[in-house]
């Protein structure tokens, strides 16, 4: 058995959570609550991998650690009116 760490997203969506891994096309999941979408997308990267491993295809490993932030944008919104 091998360990691999992979970069993965949880966001919210309408009324439960959605996480995916980008490194592994496919591999999404949902939850109800942040808790529930760790805990299921962690599941659905095991199965995933599992399923690759099982059909021979390669594990992707990602490279260095993805830097992820918010960023604060001002734009200027121009009005035209329509006769």
């Amino acid at each position: 058995m091998s360990t691999y760490q992979f970069t993965m997203f949880i966001e919210p969506d309408e009324e439960a959570f959605h996480a995916f891994v980008p490194a592994l096309p496919g591999c999404h999941t949902f939850g109800t609550t942040l808790d529930e979408a760790y805990t299921h997308i962690a599941e659905a990267i095991e199965l995933h991998s599992d399923g690759m491993q099982k059909d021979g295809e390669p594990i992707p490993v990602e490279g260095a650690p993805l830097f992820v932030t918010s960023l604060s944008v001002c734009t200027s919104w121009a009005l035209w009116a329509i006769d």
